[in-house]
């Protein structure tokens, strides 16, 4: 089984923070670090995604991560690198970009839809892969998945994750999870933000309790 790789020891939840803007991005990661996350994600496709992930880097603990999310060029991963990236995450498979995100000491986790995805993803220097979109992927087709890709590398599903299925996810394999519209929401207050996110890290770490005891 498959066990969470470097940026993702801490918990193995990964928040995407979709149309996030920079005023609420200090309030929004001090929630959710508080809750148990320890892995933030930033799409570029959110309102001044650069600032944002600048003002998350330096308002949380060093333990934290923060990344760029829905990168596509080797142009966006050099902007989130000044602006603090740790991590650079993609819809796609695009091997340029995972070698640029490799020579600029990040981590990558590109999307991947196939095992042919995952190979090339690999090759070019990833040691996590983004199972995406994972409804499509499916249970039965992820198992399939572990049978061939490498122990050490981190398989991380994204799309349609929430605390009912995150068991099975787990169980077949899953390293950790992103974790979008069913955490974070531009809008959500904080209240119900907090209560969301303690009720999926509750969830994951009861998940892989279960698995240990097992």
């Amino acid at each position: 089984m498959n066990e969470p790789h470097t940026a993702l020891k801490t918990d193995g939840l990964v928040a995407i923070l979709r149309g996030l803007h920079p005023s609420e991005a200090k309030a929004v990661g001090e929630v959710l670090y508080a809750s148990g996350f320890r892995s933030l994600e930033v799409p570029l496709n959110s309102p001044e995604p650069l600032k944002s992930i600048e003002i998350l880097r330096s308002a949380l603990p060093a333990d934290a991560v923060v990344g760029a999310g829905t990168v596509l060029t080797v142009e966006q991963v050099r902007s989130s690198h000044a602006a603090g990236s740790q991590i650079i995450v993609s819809p796609n498979t695009n091997v340029s970009v995972i070698r640029e995100t490799v020579a600029l000491g990040m981590e990558s986790f590109p999307g991947t839809a196939t095992p042919s995805n995952a190979f090339d993803a690999i090759e070019a220097g990833a040691q996590n892969v983004k199972i995406f979109p994972a409804e499509q992927v499916g249970l039965a087709g992820f198992k399939a998945w572990t049978a061939v890709i490498p122990a050490e590398i981190g398989l991380i599903p994204v799309g349609g994750i929430n605390e009912d299925n995150m068991a099975q996810w787990v169980q077949a394999g899953a390293t950790g999870f992103g974790i979008g519209s069913s955490l974070y929401k531009s809008g959500r207050s904080l209240e119900e933000l907090k209560t969301r996110a303690e009720s999926l890290v509750t969830a994951y770490q009861t998940t892989h309790e279960m698995r240990k005891s097992a």
